[in-house]
């Protein structure tokens, strides 16, 4: 029997985008609102977000929230960001070493790197009650220029795997997929 070469992928963990590569800055994007992602199947979310060289001086300032539901509801920012990772450099380019960041339980952090990957995870058993999805929301830091970015939802600890073709919603679980 031969090997999938998508081992992980079904079995491990999936990906899901929460914001597309944008310009965070632009005046169409005075915040860069992310899609909300479900807990309901998987341990937790691992949210990898990608930011390229800015133009000007802006931070980077990820905010966390809990949804009740994958559209409306309540939102609610989520204080359980106490260890990120990431990576900088002028040019990002493979070669880094991966930096541990320890602090106090927030829904943010705050850096200031021209380009790099920053990488956190929420588990599912830190959602407030009745809350079953977390959205990731990039403000714009009010510095101008550009600030190209892109955030990647990746859930792990799945609780059904399945080949990859066969993932679930994780926007709206239950309901197919499109």
């Amino acid at each position: 029997m031969a090997a999938s070469i998508l081992s992980g992928l079904g079995k491990d963990f999936d990906l899901s985008p929460c914001s597309v590569p944008v310009d965070s800055q632009s005046t169409a994007n005075s915040a860069t609102t992310g899609l909300r992602i479900s807990m309901q199947n998987c341990r937790g979310i691992g949210v990898l977000i990608m930011k390229s060289t800015s133009a000007g001086t802006d931070y980077l300032v990820p905010v966390l929230s809990e949804c009740t539901a994958y559209t409306g509801g309540t939102t609610t920012a989520l204080a359980c960001i106490t260890k990120y990772w990431y990576k900088t450099q002028a040019t990002v380019g493979g070669d880094e070493s991966w930096v541990a960041v320890t602090q106090v339980a927030g829904s943010t952090f705050t850096t200031a790197a021209l380009q790099g990957m920053y990488y956190f995870e929420v588990v599912a058993d830190q959602l407030s009650d009745g809350y079953t999805h977390i959205l990731v929301t990039i403000p714009d830091s009010g510095g101008g220029g550009t600030q190209p970015i892109a955030v990647l939802y990746i859930p792990f600890g799945l609780k059904t795997q399945r080949i990859p073709s066969n993932m679930p919603n994780w926007l709206n679980p239950g309901a197919a997929n499109v």
